[in-house]
């Protein structure tokens, strides 16, 4: 038999990104003023289109960097190529206003969320450029806030523009041999430079070598250096704007050599995901940098960015959902079993499947939203001291969550396709891989889970977050009650073993992780619950019911429960607990 002849299996079609998706557009008609959706939705309706008709051709072309360390006649280059359609997939966010939406604030306190639900729609379909464009938003907020005014005349325009020829990247430096996430063993030294040409422009000379410096190919980069004695540790370190060419506002062809600010590319990281991505080890010898904020102040100076960066990875693990959903359900809706008599969206076992990927995307993509909006709120001046606690607490545990459920659940929406599926054309093992790396990037579940803890020790934080939480219970009255009887209880019960957990001053080595997931589980029902109640208020019957349903499933059906018992076992474990663990682990000491 000939290929083309015999059963042909129907193309499945993804529809627009946007208008098709089941959750977005909703939320946003609960977060959005009706006159700001009204603006916005139909270029976000044309994003979705774009994604599905445009980009996504483009990032198909895209293929690894490649690293040129020295030319014919044996002179350092440090040549870093990357393809033409990363460059283009970087214009592209450009000139759809990222991160510039973020900074140009038409929309108050709502363009995070107008930002953010572009970025959303685009960031499966775009080879991981997000990388350098949620540094470039965290350079951006760094220099908005600490930067001279000759950096925010000069640079700062630069990181928001929508311009591709004027527009820069940034990238960040933080991470080096001896302590991965924990920076308070930084080896990069810094001093004053013994010249410099502007005071508003605080020179220092930097070397050291940094051990990830992912989207090398960036305008600027912001790092850590030491300013102190290595024995101050993390009080040490000082903030620094690097050039990665100098000058750094040239205007010459061709431009400055890659290697004019004493940075060394010693070798491009060979990663299992994110290969459009340049990621580098890079050596810095006498190269300039200038100081942002004060002195040994970096680590505070720094902060917005993981803010910032944090929210890019959590957005990046639900869009790569939200893709791997979309193929899953498109595929549902041709594929015929049973002798061609039933579509796989008919039969109830392989739907009951998709289901559960469906609540659980419904549950991450409101808790992001949820503090987008928070994040938001704090860059317009709107927030309040709540939304400032609830958004230090709730950076930290969206960015763990996200990235711990994720990943499994693109895997179930790879299996729904069976073998086709695993078929690297259809780019869920693309996302999957991609997808991975949040769950590292920007510091892995369980250093968010020890900065959660180490937050809790402010009892505002959680005051906070036990007063929003209650005020989101409340609001649920009537027939309401009578409706989430079971899954308010249950809700309770997890807050209040939330509650214990970061209050216990005594609390076991072993219970920052459970406590973190479980926070996750609650937090994002109790976005759900806002926007069930919304739903119930605001629409008739049948059509809160799909809201009022995925709170409900996420609650009983969807973890908590048995993140509850997790905490509640990692609360009662003594340090034996811990030394079981090791044996476990490493075999017992005889």
């Amino acid at each position: 038999m000939k290929a083309e002849e015999g059963f042909q299996i129907e193309a499945y079609v993804e529809g627009n990104a946007y208008s098709t998706d089941s959750v977005l557009p909703d939320l946003l008609k609960r977060l959005l003023p009706p006159g700001v959706l009204e603006e916005v939705e139909p270029d976000l309706t044309r994003v979705g289109h774009d994604v599905i008709n445009s980009i996504r051709a483009v990032a198909q072309r895209a293929y690894p960097p490649r690293l040129v360390q020295y030319d014919h006649w044996g002179k350092r280059v440090d040549r870093l190529e990357t393809s033409e359609a990363w460059q283009e997939l970087k214009c592209t966010l450009f000139k759809e206003g990222l991160p510039g939406i973020f900074y140009e604030r038409k929309y108050g306190e709502y363009s995070r969320v107008y930002g953010f639900a572009k970025l959303f729609l685009m960031d499966a379909d775009t080879q991981v450029v997000d990388c350098p464009m949620s540094m470039t938003d965290g350079c951006a907020r760094v220099l908005e806030l600490l930067g001279t005014p000759e950096m925010k005349q000069d640079v700062f325009p630069r990181l928001i523009s929508r311009d591709p020829k004027i527009a820069f990247t940034s990238g960040q430096w933080m991470t080096e041999r001896p302590g991965g996430s924990d920076v308070s063993r930084t080896e990069t030294h810094a001093s004053p430079a013994a010249t410099s040409n502007d005071a508003n422009w605080p020179a220092y000379k930097l070397n050291g070598f940094k051990w990830f410096s992912s989207a090398t190919d960036s305008n600027v980069s912001v790092a850590l250096a030491r300013t102190g004695t290595a024995a101050s540790g993390s009080r040490g370190l000082s903030l620094f704007l690097i050039p990665l060419r100098l000058p750094l506002l040239h205007n010459v062809s061709p431009p400055p050599s890659p290697t004019s600010n004493g940075i060394l590319v010693h070798r491009l990281k060979n990663k299992i995901g994110t290969h459009i991505v340049p990621t580098a080890e890079l050596s810095l010898n006498n190269t300039t940098g200038y100081l942002l904020g004060n002195l040994n102040e970096g680590v505070k100076a720094i902060l917005p960015v993981l803010y910032i960066t944090r929210l890019h990875s959590a957005i990046s693990g639900v869009s790569y959902l939200r893709k791997c959903l979309a193929i899953a359900t498109a595929y549902s809706r041709v594929r015929a079993i049973k002798g061609g008599k039933e579509m796989l969206s008919e039969n109830a076992v392989h739907v009951a499947h998709l289901a559960e990927i469906a609540v659980l995307y419904r549950a991450l993509t409101h808790l992001v939203f949820g503090t987008i909006v928070l994040m938001g709120r704090g860059e317009a001046g709107m927030a309040t001291e709540e939304d400032k606690y609830l958004l230090r607490v709730l950076s930290a545990v969206t960015k763990a969550f996200v990235s711990q459920k994720a990943c499994t659940a693109m895997e179930e929406a790879m299996t729904t396709l069976g073998g086709l599926g695993y078929m690297e054309e259809v780019g869920i093992g693309r996302l999957i891989r991609d997808g991975l790396v949040e769950k590292i990037w920007e510091g892995t579940t369980s250093v968010m889970a020890v900065d959660v803890m180490r937050s809790a020790k402010d009892s505002k934080v959680f005051g906070a977050f036990n007063s929003w939480s209650s005020r989101i219970i409340g609001t649920c009255t009537g027939e309401m009650q009578s409706r989430f009887k079971d899954a308010i209880a249950l809700l309770r019960t997890g807050l209040q073993e939330v509650e214990g957990a970061y209050s216990d001053t005594n609390a076991s080595p072993v219970l920052p992780r459970p406590a973190l997931l479980l926070l996750g589980h609650c937090a994002s029902a109790l976005f759900l619950l806002e926007h069930a109640v919304w739903a119930w208020n605001t629409k008739s019957a049948p059509a809160h019911e799909v809201d009022v349903e995925a709170f409900t499933r996420w609650v009983t059906e969807g973890g908590l429960e048995a993140a509850l018992n997790d905490v509640r076992k990692a609360r009662q474990a003594s340090s034996e607990r811990a030394r079981s663990n090791r044996n476990i682990v490493y075999g017992p000491k005889l």
